[in-house]
């Protein structure tokens, strides 16, 4: 069932809710000072400050009505993220740490074409991953991501939930990650200890 099919269902709550906008009428202003080639995929303007999520080829944008960046992240800083098609939210977390943040896309525009071009860019800057995992809190994540606009491959180690930098033989197993896909990617080798 789509997300319009679901805005005609009626619910428990009262009265159906019908978006008051459209998703990709972005007002100008939230799509102004995009980057020279930069490409808009999908926007929607999200429920609880009414701020427009800008979805191009190379980033997510969190913009103000009036075009004031709020969140400005490419794609390979994008760790994981979830549509919730019964809440009507988007649920994203950055590699970098920055906090997790969640909008909900239903009242003012519904989501339109953001929860599977969120996936389908997401998913482009992912070129191998490797799960290093020893058991219960010593896991890790190495990933291999392009930058989008430039194409340059970086490489990420992500700890699992309660994981230490400090074990000695998950550094080795996130050691022996890196090396392998550096390896299979054609990035520059890691120097050999002595």
């Amino acid at each position: 069932m789509g997300w319009r099919d679901r805005l005609r269902k009626k619910t428990p709550d009262g009265p159906v809710v019908r978006p008051e906008g459209r998703a990709d009428d972005a007002p100008p202003a939230v799509l102004a000072d995009l980057d020279r080639g930069e490409q808009v995929l999908a926007t929607a303007r999200e429920d609880d400050g009414g701020n427009w999520l800008v979805l191009t080829d190379w980033r997510l944008l969190e913009r103000t009505p009036e075009g004031a960046t709020v969140l400005d992240r490419p794609w390979h800083l994008v760790d994981t993220g979830a549509w919730d098609p019964d809440a009507w939210a988007l649920a994203v977390t950055f590699v970098d740490g920055e906090g997790p943040r969640r909008w909900q896309l239903r009242r003012l525009t519904g989501p339109g074409r953001v929860p599977e071009t969120f996936r389908d860019r997401t998913t482009a800057s992912v070129v191998l991953m490797r799960a290093v995992d020893l058991g219960p809190r010593r896991t890790a994540r190495v990933t291999v991501r392009k930058v989008l606009r430039t194409r340059e491959l970086r490489e990420q180690v992500i700890l699992g939930r309660g994981a230490s930098a400090d074990d000695p033989d998950l550094a080795a197993g996130v050691l022996a990650a890196r090396r392998e896909l550096r390896d299979q990617t054609g990035m520059t080798p890691l120097p050999t200890a002595p």
